[in-house]
């Protein structure tokens, strides 16, 4: 009798299928990637560029600042920042076995914002040495401190005698969440108007200030992240059996979830603090997946990076062109093409999902 996998299709069949889908997945992402290098505010093109390249023939400087200094850029923050976010919705999705869980779970969304606007509120009134020190990276220094600061609360809150609750996490993170917009809606409320326009800004989200300086600062960790949460397939799949059963069958549950938090406060913490708050990637891309490869982690986290990098790139490459030469916030144009899309998959699936 050939075995059938929750997909409803022979092993043999879906791993072929998944593998498939891997190279389809990677031929996409530089198809994008070369989309978003050609279009632009700018009349440069990026076929010119090769061309010039592979001729021999030198740049003209406003071609290398372009190239070299707005677009590349731009397009490598985007890769890591919906890679970090895919991967770590994935992983929360896995860890609470919830379909409607996110990133924004552990905390770091709100800690990361509330340290954004503590930033761009009250920096000036900070002392000389540490803008000095921080100098125009406060603002995503401060919302990564304040992220990682906020998941290590929670994280501390929702462990006793060793062992971490997921359903206390979920609680205090509603908590933690609420008092976070209690403190910004203060700070709000005392900001001027320059610093309302930077509020706004960051919360929607962009790829705009994407620099290699940001790139440098911001990468490293997701990549460490990203790397880490593609050792968690096997422990997600048996979680997903329950706790009592992923500990008979030789799973460190605890061990588990630490390193799942910790690496999703370290993946999402690193991209909202260099992108603002852009949504639906985290929540969006492992359903897409799911009904496309079926359940297993250990291609679900592989492909989450792919897919999410994929779309934020495409969400990049609309918001530039859709109210050309002004750009849009990418988290305006990820609510309007993944709100859609999450709301078709509940209501096709909704028969399966039980909360």
């Amino acid at each position: 009798m050939v075995a059938i996998s929750q997909t409803g299709l022979p092993p043999k069949t879906r791993y072929a299928k998944v593998r498939s889908l891997h190279w389809v997945l990677i031929c996409a992402l530089v198809v994008c990637a070369g989309l978003s290098l050609q279009i632009g505010a700018t009349d440069v093109q990026f076929t010119t560029i090769l061309f010039k390249a592979a001729s021999g023939q030198v740049l003209s400087p406003a071609e290398q600042v372009v190239f070299f200094d707005i677009r590349l850029p731009r397009l490598v923050m985007g890769c890591l920042v919906g890679a970090a976010l895919a991967v770590s919705g994935a992983a929360m999705q896995g860890l609470f076995r919830n379909p409607l869980a996110d990133p924004g779970i552990v905390g770091v969304g709100a800690g990361a914002g509330l340290g954004a606007i503590v930033a761009i509120v009250l920096g000036a009134c900070l002392p000389l040495w540490i803008q000095e020190v921080t100098g125009n990276q406060l603002v995503p220094v401060a919302a990564f401190l304040a992220g990682w600061g906020s998941t290590l609360l929670l994280y501390r809150v929702s462990t006793r005698n060793g062992r971490t609750s997921v359903a206390t996490m979920l609680l205090a993170g509603i908590a933690l969440g609420a008092l976070a917009g209690a403190i910004s809606g203060i700070l709000v409320y005392v900001a001027d108007d320059r610093q309302l326009r930077d509020l706004t800004f960051w919360g929607l989200g962009s790829l705009a200030g994407a620099s290699w300086a940001k790139i440098v600062a911001a990468g490293p960790m997701i990549f460490l992240s990203i790397a880490v949460a593609s050792y968690l397939g096997r422990g997600l799949n048996g979680l997903a059996l329950g706790e009592a059963t992923a500990e008979h069958i030789g799973i460190d549950v605890q061990r588990l979830k630490s390193i799942a938090i910790l690496t999703v406060a370290g993946a999402t913490g690193a991209a909202v603090a260099v992108s603002g708050g852009i949504g639906f990637i985290g929540i969006v891309v492992p359903h897409l997946l799911r009904l496309a490869t079926g359940p297993d982690h250990r291609t679900l986290l592989i492909n989450a990076a792919l897919v999410g990098a994929i779309l934020l790139i495409l969400a990049d490459v609309i918001a530039r062109v859709v109210i050309a030469p002004a750009e849009l916030p990418i988290g305006i144009v990820t609510a309007v093409l993944g709100a859609p899309v999450f709301l078709w998959i509940l209501l096709k699936r909704r028969g399966l999902v039980e909360l």
